[in-house]
């Protein structure tokens, strides 16, 4: 276990050193299947900057998303055109790209990389950049302006989940982050009313996809931060409710959702992070100062977060499989490190 001040040392150090000198965060620096930038991981890693007083490093992120897309704008055109008549996956944007900003393609099956939920959180964190006291310089002015096109064209098509799993799927987190995303542009920029895109509810509960019945730990992102429902909305209460009895394990963590078997199903760090970040947003400071204990035991004693901990996995027989095929579940995951600093900073602001 690592005390609550250094692992924050430790998490901002882990931040510093995953980030490439192009501005992108590589989502697992020691394990090579996660030597990418993610737009998802790398948003919350630039959020998670600029609430520790790191700006510099944070607008150094939205540039290296900037420069990816403005590499060929002609790219994004064709990507917003393909989309207005029912978007042909391998037509589409990546979310996943290579350390120096160049296109990682998403026609490969076996990993796939149209997922739109990336796209709607840069565009929340770009617009939270700004108020914060970074400068919208052109360039991003300009990305900007094509990802909320890209967005309004694509944003209600199936696509994979920010698990990367489900492509036939309309996500409801996905819708929200999409949501959450045109709503900062509209603010950045201007332009048309944000759609009014349904999420899919099931008795009175966010349920993981349209056609599903299931809750799923990403659904937090719903309320903080994308604030498409508030924390104190009937539905995202019971669906919070439903996360807490179904997906907390014995230990005290979130897992993804019900029959995960990615190295076993286990407890997900960044996961656990977001479940105390909505306690505290709901005055439970006692239960999310719980969450972070949970994760300052989870780290490495040279203050490392792990993606997720094995020790009480769903599907057992699940766990050496994963180990056999990629290495040891990734750690450090920028994410994870992300996802507490957010944590602790919502902690330390609210007592």
């Amino acid at each position: 276990m690592v005390d609550s001040l250094p692992l924050v040392a430790a998490s901002l150090d882990a931040l510093r050193r995953g980030q490439a000198d192009s501005g992108g965060f590589i989502a697992g620096p020691n394990f090579p299947t996660y030597r990418y930038v993610w737009l998802r991981d790398g948003s919350f890693c630039a959020h998670a900057l600029d609430r520790f007083a790191e700006p510099e490093r944070a607008a150094a992120f939205h540039h290296f998303v900037a420069r990816a897309l403005l590499r060929d704008p002609r790219r994004v055109e064709r990507a917003i055109d393909a989309a207005l008549v029912g978007g042909e996956p391998r037509l589409m944007l990546p979310t996943r790209f290579a350390i120096d900003g160049t296109e990682e393609p998403n026609s490969d099956i076996a990993w796939p990389n149209f997922q739109l939920d990336g796209y709607g959180a840069w565009l929340w964190v770009l617009a939270d950049h700004v108020n914060r006291g970074g400068e919208l310089t052109g360039e991003l002015r300009q990305a900007a302006d094509l990802v909320a096109r890209y967005l309004r064209a694509a944003g209600h098509l199936p696509c994979f989940d920010c698990w990367e799993e489900y492509g036939d799927k309309q996500h409801t987190a996905t819708i929200a982050a999409v949501l959450a995303g045109l709503s900062a542009a509209r603010e950045l920029l201007g332009g048309d009313p944000v759609p009014d895109w349904p999420l899919s509810i099931v008795d009175g509960s966010l349920v993981k996809f349209s056609g599903s019945t299931q809750v799923d730990g990403s659904l937090l992102s719903v309320a903080l931060p994308f604030g498409v429902l508030s924390t104190r909305d009937r539905v995202m209460a019971t669906t919070v409710r439903r996360i807490e009895a179904e997906l907390v394990g014995p230990g005290g963590g979130v897992r993804r959702y019900l029959g995960d078997t990615y190295y076993g199903g286990g407890d997900w760090v960044l996961l656990t992070a977001w479940l105390g970040w909505y306690r505290a947003a709901c005055g439970d400071l006692a239960g999310a100062r719980q969450a972070r204990s949970w994760i300052e035991a989870a780290a490495t004693p040279d203050g490392q977060l792990p993606e997720q901990l094995t020790g009480a996995p769903q599907q057992p027989d699940m766990v050496q499989p994963w180990i056999d095929k990629w290495g040891p579940v990734a750690t450090p995951l920028l994410w994870s490190h992300a996802m507490y600093l957010i944590l602790t900073d919502v902690l330390r602001r609210a007592s």
